[in-house]
């Protein structure tokens, strides 16, 4: 569609000023590990954080397709920024919920850049599964209208930059999804290092932090399934976009790197390997297309297993060959293969490996 490409021409073109190489190195080095004036931006100018949000909560009522080409194009940029957090777990956990009054308070802080936010299902970024949930909420005050949460989530994306924390918690009705102030008594937030200094990881432990319950209490169960979803459809489009850059850089350097007086991509072996490079790139971008459109629908849960399965191998594959193709540069710090490679593996374990989607597949699919 026109209007698709006119779309992702302009957050291409963005990102491609305000995320270089250079850019991206600086950043990845901060303790915040985001640009505040390309966050207000994105935002603000572009309205990238509302696109797949209601237009009653002031986002541009678009789907998870349009919020896909976004995430395909950061991935390609390499975009060092909370927005992940933010955009694909916190504001989707909320607008999930079916709680109105919740998203009045929460949802327009996110999309006009005021406020960040991120999302806590286990702790540990794995695959969503209710079992795995350990922290823990106690009611308290006048009419115990109020939480108490406890527990250690050991990996949060962005955990330690976050205004707003949501989690995953036990109260006596069920699991529960709690807000949590950053700066409240009893959160204390430590930046972990990380495989992929592109996004962040922060460890978030709470004491008897003050909460706010997001949702029916012990019904978020349902509703953080889907929103888990959501969350792997829009990073299998991210795994695409950064293995069709890897391509890119890989077809580049065999076109303009001489050997034996000849471009290297004239020898069979390198024209075999880009073109191996190229049908898993096509092939992951039409599972996360497939994922993307039928996402929210009963089709959902399997197509985004089958996009995180082959995107996350055909990214990480993509990603070791750009590098070989690159030769010994391309293992040095200095060159920027190994950024993809370290994004490539870091979003290949989060939310469930493959073998993972695999198991899932076949639950799913099983008569």
């Amino acid at each position: 569609m026109a209007e698709v490409d006119d779309f992702r021409r302009v957050v291409r073109d963005y990102l491609t000023k305000s995320s270089p190489s250079g850019t991206v190195r600086a950043l990845m080095a901060t303790e915040s590990g985001y640009d505040q004036d390309c966050w207000r931006q994105m935002a603000g100018e572009l309205g990238l954080h509302g696109i797949a949000v209601p237009q009653r909560w002031g986002g541009a009522g678009a789907g998870i397709a349009e919020l896909a080409v976004v995430f395909e194009e950061m991935g390609r940029a390499l975009l060092c920024s909370p927005f992940f957090a933010t955009v694909a777990l916190a504001t989707q956990a909320v607008l999930a919920s079916g709680d109105d009054a919740a998203a009045q308070r929460f949802v327009p802080g996110f999309i006009d850049g005021s406020s960040i936010a991120t999302l806590i299902l286990n702790g540990r970024l794995g695959a969503w599964d209710p079992a795995a949930v350990t922290l823990r909420a106690d009611r308290f005050g006048t009419g115990g209208t109020g939480y108490r949460i406890y527990g250690d989530a050991p990996l949060v994306i962005d955990g330690h930059i976050a205004d707003v924390v949501l989690a995953a918690a036990n109260t006596d009705a069920g699991i529960s999804l709690l807000a949590v102030r950053a700066g409240s008594e009893g959160v204390r937030r430590t930046l972990l290092a990380g495989l992929d200094r592109t996004r962040k990881i922060a460890r978030v432990q709470f004491d008897g932090a003050p909460a706010e319950a997001i949702g029916a209490d012990g019904a978020a169960a349902n509703f953080l399934a889907r929103t888990s979803d959501l969350a792997i459809v829009v990073l299998a489009a991210e795994q695409v976009g950064a293995a069709q850059r890897c391509l890119d850089m890989a077809v580049d350097n065999a076109k303009n790197r001489i050997q034996f007086g000849r471009p290297i991509g004239s020898f069979q072996a390198i024209k075999h390997r880009c073109a191996d490079m190229l049908v898993q790139v096509e092939g992951a971008r039409s599972a996360a297309s497939h994922a993307a459109d039928v996402a929210g629908t009963d089709g959902g849960p399997t197509a985004a297993s089958v996009a995180k399965m082959v995107c996350s191998e055909a990214f990480l594959q993509v990603a070791l060959d750009n590098m070989r193709i690159h030769g010994g540069i391309g293992f040095t710090w200095e060159h920027d293969a190994h950024l993809f490679v370290r994004r490539a593996k870091a979003t290949q374990l989060i939310f469930g490996d493959p073998d993972y989607h695999a198991q899932r597949l076949a639950a799913l699919v099983a008569p």
